[in-house]
């Protein structure tokens, strides 16, 4: 055998971003779908230390393992910074990013070209299931704080966690 023989092949990964505060059924849609084309699929949960979210960045973390555990390719974890940046890091050519609309596309595009332009990686865009086009993160904590029903929006144990932190900051 030659050198080049006994080498394993080099893992196809790929990267999930975003703030997932929460993590909703949307967002896990893109993530299974990214874990059925590449080897290994990084979920980088963002840290934004302008923003307040409402849950840490630890508790979401735990939240996206325990939602992808089935998976068996996703590994989470946080970033700080740019994201081409963790990639570089993580030997990570492709960023997988949900399209829930048009206007999603304008400011996707832009980011994909400078993420390209200052590294070489390769952005992917997967249109989001018709069932989650409308689905935000944000959309799902204003519904829940005003006692609306987001229980078919995220997983069960997401809505427990959700429903018990508007629980205690109400």
């Amino acid at each position: 055998m030659t050198g080049s023989e006994s080498e394993e092949p080099e893992l196809r990964r790929a990267v999930c971003p975003g703030s997932f505060d929460p993590i909703t059924n949307g967002h896990l849609d893109i993530i299974a779908r990214a874990s059925k084309l590449y080897d290994v699929v990084h979920v980088a949960v963002m840290i934004n230390q302008s923003k307040q979210g409402l849950f840490t960045v630890d508790e979401r973390i735990d939240l996206i393992r325990r939602a992808t555990a089935e998976y068996g390719n996703v590994e989470v974890e946080s970033f700080h910074g740019l994201l081409v940046d963790f990639c570089k890091q993580r030997d990570i050519p492709a960023i997988v990013k949900g399209l829930r609309a048009v206007s999603d596309f304008d400011y996707e595009l832009q980011m994909a070209q400078m993420n390209n332009g200052l590294s070489g990686v390769e952005t992917l865009f997967v249109p989001t299931n018709p069932t989650y086009s409308f689905l935000s993160s944000s959309l799902v904590k204003e519904v829940a704080a005003w006692g609306g029903d987001v229980s078919h929006l995220v997983p069960a144990f997401v809505l427990e966690a959700l429903t018990e932190r508007l629980r205690k900051k109400g």
